[in-house]
Order: structure tokens, then C-alpha cells, then sequence
């Protein structure tokens, strides 16, 4: 049983990603030719609208191979139309894995002349197209979500109306207001849709439906204040300019200033109705949106790099156990550290390493080579005598770090990027000079996805020889914890569960074949299950001492309800050292749980024990229930 694997990050592979691309708008042409000369006009229509949203590009020629049909004449497209609907919410899970909450990390100053932005933030204007948006499930998101307006009309396409599609993707965009009716922070607009498929029947996506749909979420950013009440209005343009739903240029409109707004969202209007230009340039200066501040540099952070900048506990262990292992290298005294403290809300830190620290001695080598947008390389450039490396690829990230360097009043030669120095980026674990060695190497053991990552036994194994003598792995090793429970959940969203549902087609036996034995991007505490046990250690990986790992293992569960198990959730603890730990599952990580779905239930009874087998080999771990 291997893991499945993560989805697949943005930007990565772009070139095989460009190709299939173009071969898919290549075939969609071919076949909305096809369907045209056959008079299938419905058919044809759906082709060119994907076409539209794989080749924006291309709109005008598919205008002009699209006003030879006329569907109305042949039947009608089912679904017949789609109404969407929006709403705005306070969300702290949305907030933060989109907008970095924190100016000081672990005595790191952030400057205000960096802007971390997640994917979700960007233009029509922009090259790559992204999705201007993320998805959630909110009924299942941790911590829950609190509605600050009622919900609103966005928008209705009529997917039997050519004329209607066609001028959807060049309309101007619509202005929305809305009133907001509970006090709280904006975080996201929250869109669902209804989709009519004819006059009688139709399908709601709303969070509060039970349906396989999740919900498109629209960050907010770049507010003066998110914090909104009751009398203001939330204000937003929407528009499908690039065949993409955007929501954009989202405000707010303070309830101290007047509008003429109604109870349902207002659309194509001038949304301040205010008696003279004095009161408009006064409504203008009350806008909560941000200010064209001296921004230099723009950094596109995954969600789960923004969720991990806010993660505060993940930082200052890093420090705590950086600072024993360095202070345990030098016995003669313990290393100073020189953290920089932000002593205005412009960011003007502390002073940095002294010169004659610096010359003292030879410093020490900290490689950091965990995947994406890292500051720990410049925290542990505040602990005295040290040279990090930090192995960031993008040149945005490089910037960045760059800045964060200067705005904290480090030397210009304190921080280095590995990548540049050696000749293989497959060969980033080497020595930092011929006649030097690391004294620490931080290593991403888990991905975000809740899975072990690929081959890092074998990196911890070539680490260990870099490591000069009292040198260490960061984390020194891993337990992994699960527990059994019963979920439906996951058992209906793993497998097709018989004939009743596919209206008597038996599609299991061919769809099951495409099943993955182990669901990530699972947050186990919103995941609706009964716990069957307390949670056990399964397993041990050590990347400092290799002959405790633990590779296969029997593990006896006791039974503490009884029910049928299901699945086996599981997490890990990440030691530093023996004392500091970080835990994947806290409500603070940035990683998400993982899962074994069993193949058929298991029925238990309070008071019995079960007995798991658990094997790792090559990254892939697997978990058998013995009989």
C-alpha cells in the first residue's frame, strides 16, 4: 500500500503542463467542429467554452466559428442556467493561509516594503493564468466560519442564451454592495451556485447543503482594516472578463458616510448616492482599501508557506533547539544571540553581528533545505557565530529573504543561497566548503499534504556525513500517531459505495480500480468521525540514529468504544531534540493529516485490542489490520 500523492504545486512543470494544454484546446476545436457540422450546437458550445477557459486568447476566432450556430433551433443545453450566489464571512482558517497576520517572527522583523500575496491575488492582466480563487468545504473547515452578510445574488447565466455567453467574457465588470449584519473580520467572500438544469429540477452548492461540492473562496486583501459592522457595506466588482469568476477590488464603506443601498445587492449603479462633492471626497477618504504604499517587492507565497510564516510555536522551536545546539559547540561560552526587535512600525531593527564577533573565529554552517519560502536560515543568522544557507529557488523568495536580511541589519554576506554554489540541484546535500562541515541541516521530513516525504531516509543518511562532530539533523526524528475511528465520510468519499446511488449502474467495480489507499489534505479535526481508541505511536523514524528506526512493527490498539473501524488517521510529532517537539495536527500547523481507508469496516467491541501492522519502506508506509 503506498501513499498517495500531493497535488501538484503552481508553476511547477509548466512546460509538460503548457503542452497538454495545447493539445487539449487542439482536440476541443476539433470536436467543436465536428459537433457543428452535425448540427449538435449544445454540445459544440460546451467545447468552446472550454476552450475559452483553457485559451483566453482565442476568444475572438471562437466568436466567429460560434455565430454560425443556433442551439435554440436544436434543443437546449442541460444545465439550462446557473444563479451564484455570495457571501462574506470571518474565517481564521482562510485568514491564515492567505494573509501573513504577523510583523516579528521569532525576533525577525518584517519590513513594510515586502507584500506577501498567496496565488489567489491576481490580475486579469497577469501571464500565467491562476485561479482567482481557492475552494473549501466550509462546512468542514477547521474552526468554522461566522456569516457577515446575507447571502447575494452575484450573478445568472443562461446557458441557452448565445448572445448572453458570448458577451459574458467582455462585459464590464459589475459593482456590488452589500450590507454587512454582524460585526467581525472580512476574510473571504464565499461563492456557491444553484445550477437550474430545467424548470423543474436543480442543484444547490450551498455550505449548508450536503452535496460532494465544495465552495469557491475569494480571499480578502489589501485592507486598511478588515475589522467591519453592522451599517457598513461590503463593496466588490465582479466579473468573468477572462472566463474566470472574478471578485475584485473589494472595500469597505464605512456606516458613518450614507449610501443608497438596499437589502439585496446593487448592481450596475452608482452606489454612492451622496449630496455633494464634499461629501464624496469624505466617503472617499473613508475607504478601507489599502494606500499605494512604497511597496519593492511582491512575494507569491502557496498557502501553506503564508500558513506556516503565521505559525509562531514552529519558529520558536526552530530557535530554541538551534540556539542548544550551538551553545553546545562552543562550551567556553554560551552563544549570544543578537535578535533584532522592531522598534517602530517602520520596521527599524536592532543591530546585527558585530564585526569582531565575526572575526573571532570561524562560524558556524546552518543548511536549511526544506521545500519553499523558509526565514529560518535568518533566524539562525541571529544566534552569534553563523553562516546560513538558505536552498529557496525562486529569485522572488531570494529578494525577499534579501530584504528581510537588510531591514534586520544583517551584513550583506551573511546569508547565502546554496543553489548558487553548487554546479547539481539534485546534489544539494555537500559539504559548505572542502574543509568544512555543517552544524546543523534542517530537512523537510513531512510534506504539507500529511505524507512522508520522498527518499529522506536516504537525505538524513547523506547528512549525517556532512555533520561535524556534535552536529545535528533538524528534526532529529519523527513518531507517527494514529487512531482508529468510524467515518462514513471518508468512507463514501474514498470508493463508490454500491448501486443505489448511480441509479442502479454498477460503475464500483470499474471507478474503485482508480482508488488511493491512503486520503491526504485531511484535517482531522473537522473530519466528522467517531474515535474507536486513544491515539498509539506506529511508528519511528530516526534521522540521527538510524538503528532505532522502527520499519515494521506490530502496534496492540485497545478498543475504548465500540463501532465499526474504518479508518486509521494519522500524524506526527516532530522532535528537535528530546524536549522540544512540533506536533502536525495542532490547530497552528500548516500540515494537514493523513489517512488509511480500510477496504471493508471492521466491527469492534469496547475492551478488545487490535493489532495493526505497520511497515515503512522507501517513504511509503502501510497500515494492515491482523486478523
Amino acid at each position: 500500500m503506498s501513499n498517495s500523492r500531493p497535488r501538484p504545486r503552481r508553476g511547477a512543470g509548466s512546460g509538460a503542463r503548457a503542452a497538454g494544454r495545447d493539445e487539449l484546446v487542439s482536440r476541443s476545436l476539433q470536436s467543436a467542429e465536428y459537433c457543428m457540422r452535425a448540427q449538435d450546437f449544445g454540445t459544440a458550445y460546451a467545447h468552446y467554452l472550454l476552450v475559452l477557459s483553457l485559451a483566453p486568447e482565442l476568444k475572438d476566432d471562437v466568436k466567429t466559428k460560434g455565430e454560425n450556430g443556433n442551439c435554440e433551433k436544436y434543443g437546449k443545453v442541460i444545465p439550462a442556467s446557473a444563479v451564484l450566489y455570495g457571501m462574506a464571512v470571518e474565517c481564521a482558517e482562510i485568514r491564515r493561509h492567505h494573509r501573513v497576520g504577523i510583523k516579528d517572527i521569532a525576533g525577525i522583523c518584517l519590513p513594510t516594503n515586502v507584500k506577501f500575496q498567496s496565488p489567489t491575488y491576481s490580475s486579469v492582466d497577469t501571464e500565467e493564468t491562476v485561479e482567482p480563487y481557492t475552494t473549501e468545504k466550509m462546512s468542514r473547515i477547521p474552526g468554522g466560519y461566522l456569516a457577515l452578510t446575507e447571502c447575494f445574488e452575484i450573478m445568472t447565466v443562461d446557458f441557452n442564451n448565445i448572445q448572453e455567453l458570448r458577451s459574458l467574457a467582455a462585459r464590464k465588470p459589475d459593482k456590488i454592495g452589500v450590507p454587512v449584519i454582524k460585526e467581525g473580520i472580512l476574510d473571504a467572500i464565499v461563492v456557491w451556485f444553484v445550477l437550474q438544469l430545467d424548470d423543474e429540477h436543480s442543484l444547490c452548492t450551498s455550505p449548508s447543503e450536503e452535496s460532494c461540492w465544495e465552495q469557491a473562496v475569494y480571499p480578502v486583501h489589501d485592507l486598511a482594516d478588515y475589522w467591519i459592522k453592522p451599517g457598513d457595506h461590503v463593496m466588490m466588482e465582479v466579473s468573468c472578463q477572462d472566463c474566470y469568476l472574478r471578485i475584485q477590488s473589494i472595500s469597505v464603506f464605512s456606516s458613518e458616510h450614507e449610501m443608497d443601498v438596499g437589502k439585496s445587492s446593487t448592481k450596475n449603479k452608482d452606489l454612492l448616492s451622496l449630496g455633494n462633492e464634499a461629501e464624496l471626497c469624505s466617503a472617499l477618504a473613508n475607504l478601507q482599501t489599502s494606500k499605494p504604499d512604497a511597496v519593492e517587492q511582491t512575494c507569491v507565497l502557496e498557502s501553506t508557506e503564508i500558513a506556516l510564516l503565521n505559525n509562531i510555536p514552529y519558529h520558536e522551536a526552530f530557535k530554541m533547539a538551534m540556539r542548544k545546539v550551538l551553545s553546545s559547540l562552543t562550551p567556553e561560552k554560551l552563544c549570544q544571540a543578537v535578535d533584532a526587535h522592531c522598534q517602530d512600525c517602520e520596521m527599524s531593527c536592532g543591530s546585527g553581528q558585530s564585526d569582531s564577533e565575526q572575526s573571532a573565529s570561524e562560524p558556524f554552517y546552518v543548511l536549511d533545505v526544506s521545500e519553499g519560502f523558509s526565514v529560518l536560515p535568518i533566524i539562525a543568522g541571529t544566534l552569534g557565530q553563523v553562516k546560513p544557507y538558505s536552498s529557496v529557488e525562486k529569485d522572488q523568495h531570494r529578494i525577499t529573504l534579501d530584504l528581510i536580511s537588510e531591514a534586520n541589519h544583517f551584513p550583506k554576506e551573511t546569508l547565502e543561497f546554496w543553489l548558487r554554489h553548487v554546479e547539481d540541484e539534485s546534489a544539494v546535500l555537500q559539504r559548505p566548503k572542502s574543509d568544512k562541515l555543517w552544524s546543523i541541516i534542517i530537512l523537510d521530513v513531512i510534506e504539507p499534504s500529511g505524507l512522508i516525504q520522498q527518499e529522506i531516509m536516504e537525505k538524513a543518511a547523506i547528512s549525517r556525513c556532512l555533520l561535524q562532530s556534535g552536529g545535528k539533523i533538524f528534526p532529529q526524528y519523527v513518531l507517527m500517531f494514529g487512531l482508529l475511528v468510524e467515518s462514513q465520510t471518508l468512507v463514501e468519499e474514498n470508493a463508490v459505495q454500491g448501486t443505489a446511488r448511480t441509479l442502479g449502474l454498477n460503475i464500483a467495480p470499474f471507478i474503485n480500480q482508480f482508488q488511493v489507499p491512503i486520503r491526504a489534505f485531511l484535517d482531522l479535526s473537522s473530519l466528522p468521525c467517531i474515535p474507536l481508541s486513544k491515539p498509539v505511536e506506529l511508528l519511528r523514524l530516526d534521522l540521527m540514529t538510524p538503528y532505532l528506526n522502527t520499519s515494521n512493527r506490530e502496534v496492540k490498539v485497545h478498543i475504548c468504544k465500540s463501532g465499526q473501524v474504518t479508518a486509521i488517521p494519522f500524524w506526527y510529532h516532530m522532535h528537535l531534540d528530546d524536549e522540544i517537539r512540533l506536533d502536525t495536527s495542532s490547530e497552528v500547523s500548516h500540515w494537514k493529516q493523513a489517512a488509511v481507508v480500510l477496504d471493508s469496516p471492521i466491527q469492534v467491541e469496547m475492551g478488545e485490542e487490535l493489532v495493526l501492522d505497520v511497515q515503512h519502506h522507501k517513504s511509503n508506509v502501510s497500515i494492515t489490520v491482523k486478523h
